[in-house]
């Protein structure tokens, strides 16, 4: 009978002060007043349907994603953690990540958060010049930022990430250095910095803005890459970083197709059935009013991973990491034997693109061109 993986858990708050023109994700912009106790009702019988796919296991991680988690109050989050206790057994060292926008009245809450439980913090600072938070849409300002990561920081918060992005609108080189430095002046255990990306349904996409040529992108990641280097970080992920060996446990496991519940408006889930031995995806109902209403299911789509595609959907997670995948695991999360891959593995080893030993993982060439190297496995 196959190994179950690790499980953790999402959930999904899809609400905001209003849309970034970038943004792609299930968010909706927030009324004065949100519905925050009906939401807490519905994420715990939304869990209790799928209680049955915990299958026994702990909870090794938990992911609060959105739109703005930090919308809602410490209250509403103190109720839903004992629910959630109710439910599950949480690992003694679990992971609990919220993501968090720098507004001051946010910030104040910081404190509450980590009382309740919530040892992790994802800040979404963006950029810290005000042309470019205008341009991006956001809602706090750089002193603001500044301020919120300070706050967390004396509510005792030892492990915060800052989300930074690259490569926007008429950036200069010396401009994102200049953001990723000041990031770096905290001191936070991770950073997530990555560049910006026009994505289908966004306002950006309908009307592009004018991002850098190519050779200043590239100008730009090299330079940063080296400063991180510099710095100690390491570059665990293709735009992950870290220091003191704090990886984003909850990422990891995504990466490394591990299993998690996900619940909440939209929320995605992947689950391993021990005893059907197949892989399942989940989604739920994705707008608010649905997913709140009576009688409306939870669960908007469910389907089987096809044994085909069950290979190439991990390592083409795996293979962002600079660790990629052990084979064993490899083997005991998708069920099979690395044969099933052997096409697209050889034609990555033949490019340079791929080590294989103990691990299947990019080589240097293979994380620089990293596109190249996944569409390997799509083509097969």
């Amino acid at each position: 009978m196959r190994q179950l993986p690790p499980l953790s858990l999402y959930v999904h708050v899809p609400w905001c002060i209003r849309k970034c023109p970038y943004c792609d994700f299930n968010s909706h912009q927030a009324d004065e007043s949100l519905p925050e106790q009906d939401y807490i009702s519905a994420l715990l019988n939304d869990l209790d349907h799928d209680l049955p796919w915990v299958q026994g296991r702990e909870i090794q991680s938990i992911f609060f994603g959105g739109g703005t988690p930090s919308l809602l109050s410490a209250n509403a989050y103190q109720r839903l953690f004992v629910g959630l206790r109710n439910r599950l057994r949480f690992a003694p060292d679990i992971e609990i990540t919220l993501e968090a926008n720098p507004g001051t009245f946010e910030a104040e809450k910081f404190a509450a958060y980590r009382d309740i439980g919530i040892n992790r913090l994802s800040i979404g600072i963006q950029s810290f010049q005000p042309e470019q938070l205008q341009k991006l849409g956001r809602v706090h300002d750089r002193a603001q930022a500044q301020t919120a990561i300070l706050t967390a920081q004396r509510a005792g918060f030892d492990n915060i990430n800052l989300d930074l992005m690259h490569g926007l609108p008429g950036q200069t080189v010396a401009d994102a250095m200049a953001d990723l430095e000041l990031a770096l002046s905290f001191q936070t255990t991770h950073l997530s910095w990555y560049q910006l990306t026009i994505e289908p349904n966004t306002e950006f996409y309908k009307r592009p803005p004018r991002l850098p040529e190519d050779d200043t992108l590239w100008d730009i990641q090299e330079a940063g890459l080296r400063r991180l280097q510099a710095l100690g970080y390491d570059h665990y992920e293709i735009s992950a970083f870290c220091r003191n060996g704090q990886q984003a446990r909850h990422n990891v496991n995504y990466w490394q197709f591990g299993d998690y519940l996900g619940i909440g408006a939209g929320a995605h889930g992947k689950i391993t059935l021990q005893d059907a031995n197949v892989i399942i995806r989940t989604q739920k109902t994705r707008l608010p009013r649905d997913y709140l209403n009576p009688d409306k299911p939870f669960l908007a789509a469910q389907h089987s991973i096809e044994p085909d595609d069950i290979g190439l959907e991990c390592l083409m997670n795996a293979l962002r990491l600079k660790e990629g995948i052990l084979v064993e695991q490899f083997e005991q999360r998708t069920g099979l034997s690395l044969d099933r891959v052997a096409a697209p593995i050889a034609r990555a080893q033949a490019l340079g693109l791929l080590n294989v030993d103990r691990a299947l993982y990019a080589t240097d060439k293979g994380q620089q061109y990293l596109n190249e190297l996944l569409a390997l496995f799509l083509t097969d």
